[in-house]
């Protein structure tokens, strides 16, 4: 009837019109409400609804080394705000927060007439808080325009459920610890560790406005790629403060004239302290998953916030770092200069040729159809390329078979300290840069541990019953049934009329000794003591064995020598101790390793250690005493391999066990000169560095200051004997040095 008495067919089309825009959208609401357009969550889900949050690893000291993330994200609770980060969020997102419930209907108009009528873009979205918190939770995932029009009215649906499940404070909590801030952090605790260092409830005033400035737009405000229009919008936020009466106007004055300040720290996986040791726990804790999943319980080291405390000492491994950094880049230098022009990365055409071949690049290349001369001429092609080196980064001009020689020529390492009581790594060093060179030298490499390896046979050959004092020629003998086999020492030609006690020939690391002690005891009987020291690689049934041209893993050889100070039973070094929820409900604590069965006697354990504190006193480690003027109780032992390859110390402290590697990972590489590379040179400095900087700090006294136990009165008598007895006249008269001695190896005693 009403529309009957409407005369202009204008505006009887118009209201028509406008019914069926109104009823139409009544539909589509409801269509919307009634899951025609997909499912909607229910109060329930929403009520009990998780977020995925990264998993924290800590230091033995409590320390935070580490995240394991697919988004940055660490929830807290709204007694962790700071009231001015809430205030910042209200003024410039939602002024009327506290009083619509979930969809802030007159904004909506106001968006309607400006945007829509108006085309004035400046009027902002009118999407309330709530409503952004319900996208955060379901993002949406088509731009098409039918589905942006259906994932709004859902979230207004879902906003105004979120608003009758939960109170204000809690929406704003969630929101604050979903919401993502760019630069991959999501949540405000995430982003206030990332751009400012500390943690959300001590962030101050304009901090605040910074991070809630970024939420228009998280690329176009973040302050560490745009500073300029971070302040003007973090001004824009102090601003809209003031004008909601949160700040007085003369605060806001004093605040918009503070300069932009970050303190960011990024939670680069291959950046911060200790990489390889984060890197080797990701490892363990993705296994420890797989078990878990098995029996039904869901947790991911990615997501479900986990918070994992590990045994690395975090002062300690800072100090192992710089000494790594300080001594690592000397030793490089020395190391260059030694070749000089005739370098083999440089001058070795054929070592080059292998070294490229063997890229993922060369061979991907090749199966893509390229013939080799193709390959090779590709990866010549120069281009800017970042080059490092222990002078920092430098993008030049260059090629990748350029790149590949640059980084053949670097020297690795790899250094390992543990409690030896217990098997707890205290350090990790897994190389020298975990960006550039991924490999862990401490967990993935087995290398030939040269001299290192002595002590085992020295030991199998005390629990044989032969005494310390027992002495042995160091004449150089070749063996007739080993194809002349004939090692050598380094000393000069008077060794030859020379026969050294047990513990001097070890404290010098006397080749020709070590192999006829070897021979005295028996291969097998090595083998054996090898296996109950905790050795589990197979070992070489060679007489070349007492140079260790056996390879075994540098956390083995830790856990070997640790026996040695704990009551003659090995240990297995371990890096998690617990495991817990987010909550800190223990869901796995891991317990110390160690053999049951002791691998030697006391008074064996008791010699071995006096006779690797003479290698430290005047062996071949005494620049631990005379060098680095090292006065603390310390044991050990140095090694070298064949050519110069690699470089071995390992320390013996009462409560600490150190290990040291250095060499190149090219095998085919090694040290210019025996001088460069031994392990007293190039591996050596690494402890001696650190252990200088423990030395000065007081609450590492239980290590520093521990001594070990006086030997026994037998023990004492036992290594009573001179250290070296030379040949008698007649038979250094009938001797000529410059001849080997030929024999049979005997393998079995």
């Amino acid at each position: 009837m009403f529309l009957k008495r409407i005369k202009s067919p204008y505006l009887k089309f118009g209201l028509l019109a406008m019914v069926a825009g109104i009823l139409g959208s009544g539909l589509f609401v409801a269509s919307v409400y009634f899951e025609a357009w997909g499912d909607l969550p229910s109060k329930e889900e929403l009520s009990d609804f998780e977020y995925q949050r990264a998993s924290e690893v800590y230091s033995s000291d409590s320390v935070l080394i580490g995240k394991y993330y697919l988004f940055d994200r660490q929830p807290i609770t709204f007694e962790n705000f700071p009231k001015h980060l809430v205030d910042a969020l209200v003024a410039i997102e939602d002024e009327r927060f506290y009083e619509h419930g979930g969809v802030d209907y007159p904004s909506l108009v106001r968006v309607a007439l400006k945007t829509i009528l108006m085309q004035d873009e400046s009027s902002g979205g009118g999407s309330t808080v709530t409503q952004q918190l319900a996208k955060n939770l379901y993002p949406r995932k088509e731009r098409n325009q039918t589905n942006i029009a259906v994932d709004k009215v859902k979230e207004m649906i879902i906003a105004s459920r979120l608003e009758g499940i939960f109170s204000k404070e809690q929406i704003l909590t969630h929101y604050l610890n979903t919401v993502s801030f760019g630069d991959n952090t999501f949540g405000i605790e995430s982003a206030s560790l990332r751009f400012f260092n500390k943690p959300t409830h001590e962030l101050n005033i304009e901090e605040a406005a910074v991070l809630i400035g970024m939420l228009k737009a998280t690329y176009g405000y973040n302050p560490r790629i745009f500073p300029e229009k971070s302040k003007a919008r973090r001004d824009l936020v102090l601003q809209s403060m003031s004008k909601n009466n949160f700040l007085l106007e003369r605060e806001k004055d004093s605040l918009t004239a503070l300069p932009l300040q970050l303190n960011y720290r990024k939670f680069n996986y291959s950046d911060g302290i200790a990489p390889y040791f984060r890197e080797e726990v990701r490892k363990q804790l993705l296994k420890w998953n797989a078990s878990e999943k098995e029996k039904g319980n869901p947790y991911n080291i990615y997501t479900s916030g986990l918070k994992i405390y590990t045994t690395l000492n975090h002062k300690m491994q800072v100090l192992a770092e710089e000494a790594m950094k300080k001594h690592m880049r000397s030793l490089q230098g020395s190391f260059e200069k030694s070749y000089g022009k005739t370098a083999p990365w440089l001058a070795d055409k054929k070592l080059i040729k292998k070294a490229v071949s063997g890229t993922t690049r060369y061979k991907k290349l090749l199966a893509e159809g390229l013939s080799a001369d193709a390959v090779w001429d590709s990866l010549k092609t120069k281009r800017d390329m970042t080059l490092h080196d222990w002078n920092g980064g430098k993008t030049i001009k260059t090629s990748p078979i350029d790149s590949i020689q640059h980084y053949m020529k670097f020297l690795n390492t790899g250094s390992l300290a543990i409690d030896p009581k217990t098997g707890a790594v205290q350090t990790w060093i897994g190389g020298i840069d975990f960006r550039n060179f991924k490999y862990d030298h401490v967990a993935q490499s087995k290398r030939q541990v040269g001299s290192t390896f002595k002590p085992v046979v020295y030991t199998a050959a005390l629990e044989m019953g032969i005494p310390p004092c027992a002495y042995f020629s160091a004449r150089e003998v070749a063996y007739q049934n080993l194809k002349g086999w004939s090692p050598s020492n380094s000393g000069d030609k008077d060794e030859a009329y020379l026969n050294y006690s047990m513990e001097e020939a070890l404290s010098k690391s006397v080749n020709t000794v070590a192999v006829k002690v070897l021979e005295a005891t028996g291969i097998d009987n090595v083998i054996t003591q090898a296996k109950k020291m905790g050795i589990f690689s197979e070992l070489p049934q060679q007489p070349s064995l007492a140079l260790s041209t056996g390879e075994i893993y540098l956390n083995e050889l830790a856990g070997m020598y640790a026996s040695y100070v704990n009551d003659g039973r090995a240990v297995l070094p371990y890096l998690i101790e617990t495991i817990t929820d987010r909550n800190d409900s223990v869901l796995k604590k891991f317990e110390p390793k160690r053999a049951r069965d002791r691998a030697f006697s006391k008074e064996t354990r008791q010699l071995m250690v006096e006779m690797m504190k003479s290698t430290i006193n005047k062996g071949t480690a005494s620049r631990i005493r005379k060098t680095y003027k090292l006065t603390n109780a310390i044991a050990g032992k140095t090694g070298t391999t064949q050519n110069n390859k690699d470089a071995w110390f390992v320390a013996l402290t009462p409560n600490l066990v150190h290990v040291t590697w250095v060499g190149l990972d090219n095998h085919e590489i090694g040290f210019k000169s025996t001088r460069l590379g031994q392990g007293a040179n190039a591996a050596l400095p690494l402890f001696a560095l650190w252990y200088q900087q423990l030395n000065k700090d007081r609450s590492f006294d239980h290590i520093t200051k521990a001594q070990f136990e006086r030997p026994s009165v037998f023990v004492r008598d036992q290594l009573n004997c001179e250290p070296v007895k030379k040949d008698g006249f007649l038979k250094r008269l009938f001797t000529n040095p410059n001849k080997k001695k030929r024999k049979k190896f005997k393998k079995s005693p």
